[in-house]
């Protein structure tokens, strides 16, 4: 050090040249040049004779001063001059101990950080110290003391990881050496950066410290991070992370795919001193299932990329039910609780309310996953349909209930017992059942089951020799609860109890959500995700594609390892972040786990100073001495040429205006703003004239929904159809006359061309013989049923039926009518049913016959209090099936007679018979109000009870 100037040489004896500056001022004054020898001419001419060149008597002072600073120049940088800070404390002389903070914080000023330790190595080498450099990023190893050009090598030679350092793992080979080392001197290159709780390692650090200097250079934490990318439902959202109030509090995240397109920008706002916000990206599902990485727009750093894995793609999937809608009471649809299972992490998609064609409508949305609550028979394009979207590696997932246990079709992944395993019934057992841990062959292994869930019904598989092998859950006696098999790319999968509340609690639980997750994730896995859990749990993935320190993409390193499927945890040296595994089954590792949070370290706690690192402490001003030589003695050369009258300043004129105007045009064209280019113009949204105009609905169809009305299917015989109109008209004279509906006249419709949705009652009388309605009629008549429509089947065959005797043409045309229609189970008209107190309290349903039976749908099994738990479409059935001619004993004329004798002997059989139609019309329009507790005692009452 000179005094108060921060300036030092590394060769101080090469000052002593300055000694020579006299001599050498001696040396440079040379002589001027030799005159001109010119011969005179005659004496005239020699008088007018003048000399166009001057020469000096002597060499200029300035340009020997000139000289003279260009010899001093020289002797400086030899000498090495370095331009240091003041020092705090004396030389020192014990080793250099250099701990570099390597990993993803450093990122932004790497450049800086590594002149800083630079600086303290070229420090090291003038005062004859070694130098051990360590990388906290890096994998611990033994600390070695280096010479000086080897450190500075090895430091050279370090690179920027991507993932944040474990500085506590290389304590104990830091107090090793300075153990071996008592005057040894440390000095850390901080990121000032915190994850996790940095406590136990500055508390001990400063503890082996003790009375040694401790320097510290840190730059101000402002990083910032991104964690917790999730694909929600309608936007993609991931946590921005700062670690204190002093950084950006403004930014936006950008979305890119896997060829780094852009896909949609996020900005982002931290609200007063908040340390975490979400970023929302808004983009449509198939945008969103495209991005694999999301970044901070500006920010360099591995810490500032969060990437998404094949898991991260929300799956769309489709859900269609076979019960009846009830958007009124949405707990009691099978529906309701597998969406809000699946709500989380798939987008949920569902047909439109009465649509012909449900399964259709839903794979033509590009389906990962198909849901199938309780849908019984299934037409032959609907199964083609479903069966090639699974061979194309969609997976089908079916649950049970009381359609599906009373039909039966190739698309389960076991062959099914007609009927169900009830609690109380004969296949059954005396309390609910447990379900039994998961085997290591299943992949819902590793899920915990809780001692709460029970299991009071089920539909059983036949057995079979790789029964065991599709079991995915079972009962404790063994009985499968859950099934799945591959076809094709695809999987089908199958719960055995029904997707509600009423045959196990299963839909309760958390346990439910996690399954539906795993199935869900296997869409896409294609026919290497095997069924067998210890595959799935064993699975390990190379490295496919991992970020360096900086976020860009490069080859994995020699040091990283495969990691688990299951792996939760945040980026090491061993699994750096990136992508592991196939693309169409990638796993992303990431630089923070999604709970890491990010804060700033307490260095101040230290008590050591806190060096700033956007300048490096010592700066070699060789270079800078060596240029300005340079440049002295070039200007030395040019003043010579000019004493000499080497330079023609006459010819530089002549050749100065051109390479002026060059110049300038240079100057000009660089200059120039760029010529505008047509751009395409924003493509506008289409305006609602633009759109495709849907057609006019018919004033017909306004008129029949204006009102009530009630509705018979034309049949093409004429007799049969009088018949029904009669009926229908003298119902609603009788609903009218005793009840507040005031109906519209009946209305006959033909199922294949009239729009259904405006009648609450559909009365069809079946003709043997007709042509059986297409497939696409059925499935409109299916979607009727399901949307709340009710349907009476009536084969008015009850003289000609013959019990054992085989059934009449009637009843067969309705046997092949019903065998692809999807309806529930069906049982005889109970004597406690609702249908049979809706209005008039009855005991059976009678028309132009009382000996018929009327078919309904099964009603769930009561508890021990002989309560039946509520279902879905207020417990009304969506088809009832007679034979008792309802439309003969309801014809009446104007003055109340009937226009078809009856074939009873019960006087009263017409009047009960209108009864039976007043209480299917009340029952249809109101439902199951009638079974509510706050109605027994006025039932009572009017009993008499």
């Amino acid at each position: 050090m000179f005094g108060a100037l921060p300036l030092t040489f590394s060769a101080p004896l090469a000052l002593a040249a300055l000694a020579l500056l006299p001599a050498l001022w001696l040396l440079l004054r040379v002589t001027p040049p030799r005159p001109r020898r010119i011969d005179f001419p005659p004496l005239k001419i020699m008088a007018d004779l003048v000399s166009k060149r001057e020469t000096p008597a002597h060499t200029p002072w300035w340009l020997l001063a000139l000289r003279m600073a260009v010899a001093a120049l020289a002797i400086l940088a030899v000498a090495g001059p370095v331009w240091n800070p003041p020092r705090d404390a004396g030389p020192a002389r014990g080793p250099v101990l250099l701990l570099v903070d390597n990993g993803f914080a450093a990122a932004p000023d790497w450049a800086e950080r590594i002149a800083v330790a630079e600086s303290r190595i070229a420090a090291a080498t003038r005062e004859g110290r070694t130098v051990a450099v360590v990388g906290l990023a890096e994998n611990p190893a033994e600390i070695s003391l280096l010479d000086p050009r080897t450190a500075l090598e090895r430091l050279r030679a370090m690179t920027l990881e991507p993932h944040a350092p474990d500085r506590a793992a290389h304590l104990p080979r830091i107090e090793n050496v300075l153990r071996n080392a008592p005057e040894a001197e440390i000095v850390w290159v901080s990121d000032g950066l915190a994850i996790g709780d940095p406590g136990p390692f500055l508390s001990r650090l400063k503890q082996v410290a003790g009375n040694r200097r401790l320097a510290i250079h840190a730059g101000p934490a402002i990083q910032l991070a991104l964690a917790a990318p999730e694909n929600q439902a309608g936007a993609l959202t991931v946590k921005v992370l700062r670690p204190n109030t002093a950084a950006p509090a403004t930014g936006t995240v950008r979305a890119l795919d896997l060829k780094g397109l852009s896909l949609g920008d996020a900005p982002f706002v931290f609200e007063g001193s908040a340390l975490e916000t979400t970023a929302r990206l808004t983009l449509p599902i198939e945008v969103r299932n495209a991005v694999s990485r999301l970044e901070i727009a500006g920010i360099r750093s591995a810490g500032a990329v969060a990437l998404l894995d094949e898991s991260s793609k929300r799956r769309r999937v489709g859900i269609v039910s076979g019960t009846t809608a009830d958007t009124a009471q949405p707990l009691l649809s099978p529906t309701y609780y597998v969406s809000r299972a699946l709500q989380p992490f798939a987008e949920i998609r569902e047909p439109r309310q009465g649509s012909n064609d449900p399964i259709g409508e839903l794979l033509a949305q590009n389906l990962s996953v198909l849901v199938l609550a309780d849908i019984g028979a299934l037409d032959r394009e609907t199964t083609a349909k479903i069966g090639d979207f699974v061979q194309r590696g969609g997976v089908l997932l079916r649950f049970a209930g009381p359609r599906l246990a009373a039909s039966s079709d190739e698309l389960t992944p076991v062959k099914l017992r007609r009927g169900g395993r009830t609690l109380g019934g004969g296949l059954s057992w005396d309390t609910p059942r447990k379900l039994a841990a998961f085997t290591r062959e299943s992949p819902f292994f590793g899920l915990t089951i809780g001692d709460e869930l029970r299991v009071n019904r089920q539909i059983l598989a036949e057995p079979e020799p790789n029964l065991s092998r599709k079991t995915w859950a079972a009962l404790e006696d063994g009985t499968p609860v859950v099934t799945g098999e591959h076809r094709g790319d695809g999987l089908i999968a199958m719960f055995h109890v029904t997707a509600d509340t009423t045959w196990s609690n299963l839909p309760l639980s958390g346990l439910f959500v996690e399954m539906l997750r795993k199935v869900v994730n296997l869409a896409g896995a294609g026919t290497t995700t095997d069924t067998q859990g210890e595959e799935v749990r064993a699975e390990t993935l190379s490295p496919t594609r991992v970020l360096d320190g900086l976020g860009q993409f490069r080859s994995p390193p020699a040091t990283s390892q495969p990691v688990a499927r299951n792996f939760a945890g945040r980026a090491t040296l061993l699994h750096p972040p990136g992508l592991y595994g196939p693309t169409e089954g990638s796993f992303a590792v990431n630089a923070l786990a999604p709970n890491d949070r990010i804060a700033a370290l307490d260095l101040a706690s230290l008590g050591a100073p806190i060096l700033p690192i956007d300048e490096p402490i010592a700066r070699d001003i060789r270079p800078p001495l060596l240029v300005l030589a340079l440049l002295l003695l070039v200007a030395d050369t040019l003043a010579t040429l000019w004493l000499g009258g080497r330079l023609g300043f006459g010819r530089a004129r002549r050749t100065a205006a051109p390479a002026a105007i060059l110049l300038a045009l240079a100057l000009f064209g660089g200059l120039a703003p760029e010529p505008a280019r047509a751009q395409t113009a924003p493509a506008q949204p289409p305006s609602a004239t633009q759109s495709a105009a849907l057609p006019p609905i018919p004033r017909e169809l306004l008129a029949n929904g204006a009102m009530t009305r009630l509705a018979y299917v034309v049949t093409g015989d004429r007799a049969v159809d009088d018949i029904s109109k009669a009926g229908l008209t003298g119902l609603n004279t009788v609903l009218g006359a005793r009840t507040a509906l005031e109906p519209g006249d009946p209305v006959g419709v033909n199922v294949e061309r009239d729009e259904l949705a405006f009648f609450p009652v559909l009365y069809w009388p079946i003709v043997a013989g007709r042509p059986i309605p297409s497939a696409e009629t059925l499935r409109k008549l299916e979607a009727y049923m399901k949307g709340g429509g009710l349907v009476i089947f009536d084969t008015r065959d009850a003289m000609s039926a013959r019990p054992g005797g085989g059934t009449t043409p009637e009843g067969d045309q309705l046997k092949r009518m019903l065998q692809t229609l999807d309806i529930p189970e069906l049982e005889p008209l109970p004597a406690d049913h609702v249908l049979t107190k809706t209005f008039y309290i009855l005991n059976g349903l009678v028309g132009r016959y009382d000996t018929g039976t009327t078919w309904v749908e099964t009603l769930p099994p009561a508890d021990d209090e002989g309560r039946r738990p509520a279902r879905a479409g207020d417990n009304v059935s969506p088809i009832v099936i007679t034979s008792n001619d309802l439309a003969a004993a309801w014809a009446i004329d104007r003055r109340g007679e009937g226009l078809v004798p009856l074939s009873g002997s019960d006087p009263r059989q017409r009047e009960l018979a209108l009864r039976a139609g007043i209480n299917l019309v009340m029952y249809a329009l109101t439902g199951n109000y009638k079974a509510d507790q706050v109605h027994v005692p006025a039932l009572l009452e009017r009993l008499g009870q």
